[in-house]
């Protein structure tokens, strides 16, 4: 099961909004194929260990990373073939949430005789499918804040100079991020000021590189056309998410290949939970929310983010006009603030990296 685990990792930004899944067959006390999900609408897991086996099958056992499905949905259903390869016992790590699968897989792997087992590996075959998971039970992208900041928590200085806070070990991390998830989503400000790509730059993956779609919010929809993210937009997937837009730079913005989404209105702005909910819509399952203070602000006033990853550089730059990683007004009493569990700490050099699951937020 580690090793079917490992090999579902391979999959990483190229099977959402389906999970991450890999599968081992063994027989004799040796691995005689393997297999994942290696692409979205491809063959699952399964049928890719079935396809690499080395020799015959039958009398073998299989350890799955996730419940075999048990439908026709771009694929045929495993469980099928898993009866029809004469397979005698077949491992589980977790069931498969999805209605359509539901315990199902599982049935039919009994009724045909075959002996399950369900539950191994399950805490860390959960964490690793925690987007799928979460996005198959709410229909909502799985949300990840995530900043770079100083020690002092200032994520520019008061010039707005932010070049560069973390190392290159942090910001290859961050396209590591980019890679995992389905969309990235900045303010407009942060493109206006930087113009930025905002894609993955990723070297030496099995499967390539997986550019995110990328959302914009820019709250009246008034975005330079000459920026890179609208120059691109028929290459790499592009959002432009706003509360009103002038029909003129609508056609623009669409004659580049940029979507359009009007979302509902909060206090002046973009609503993030409205927009959030459009994206989900979209068959969006996660989304990486890089700022900048107001955005992610707005992200943690309505109570969309699942996750945090907050890179801490060991710098001190000071200034009370400079920008601070959450903006917005903040709560009034300390015992009001957002927890953050189960933490989790990484470093990059003499970088800082904290991740944690945000209290509160949708589960």
């Amino acid at each position: 099961m580690e090793r079917a685990l490992q090999l579902s990792l391979k999959g990483i930004g190229h099977t959402n909004p389906n999970p991450m899944v890999g599968a081992v067959i063994v027989k004799d006390g040796r691995i005689i194929g393997e297999g994942y999900h290696r692409k979205y609408g491809e063959a699952h897991a399964e049928v890719n260990a079935f396809d690499n086996a080395t020799e015959d099958v039958k009398g073998a056992e299989m350890y799955v990373t996730l419940e075999p499905c048990a439908h026709y949905g771009k694929t045929p259903p495993c469980a099928e073939r898993i009866v029809k390869e004469g397979i005698k016992k077949v491992y589980v790590a977790i069931g498969d949430p999805n209605s359509k699968v539901g315990g199902k897989g599982i049935e039919i792997l009994k009724s045909a005789g075959i002996e399950v087992e369900v539950g191994f590996l399950e805490d860390k075959c959960k964490k690793v499918n925690e987007i799928f998971l979460h996005y198959i039970k709410n229909k909502t992208p799985f949300v990840i804040a995530k900043w770079a900041m100083t020690l002092d928590g200032k994520i520019a200085a008061n010039t707005g100079d932010s070049k560069w806070i973390t190392n290159e070990k942090s910001r290859e991390h961050v396209h590591k991020l980019r890679q995992r998830v389905s969309a990235i989503l900045v303010g407009h400000n942060c493109v206006k000021k930087d113009d930025p790509m905002l894609n993955v730059r990723l070297e030496n993956l099995e499967n390539g590189v997986s550019n995110p779609t990328r959302v914009i919010v820019a709250t009246d929809g008034d975005i330079d056309c000459k920026l890179k993210v609208v120059k691109t937009a028929r290459e790499i997937p592009t959002i432009v998410a706003a509360k009103v837009i002038d029909d003129i730079k609508r056609r623009e913005l669409e004659s580049y290949g940029v979507e359009v989404l009007l979302c509902a209105e909060r206090d002046g702005r973009v609503s993030i939970k409205d927009l959030v909910k459009k994206l989900g819509e979209r068959n969006i399952d996660s989304l990486l929310i890089e700022g900048g203070g107001e955005i992610l602000a707005s992200a943690f006033e309505e109570n969309v983010v699942n996750k945090i990853s907050a890179f801490i550089a060991p710098k001190v730059i000071g200034g009370r006009d400079a920008v601070t990683a959450i903006e917005g007004k903040g709560h009034p009493l300390m015992n009001m603030a957002t927890k953050v569990k189960n933490i989790k700490y990484k470093t990059f050099d003499d970088d800082i990296l904290i991740e944690g699951d945000v209290e509160c937020s949708q589960e």
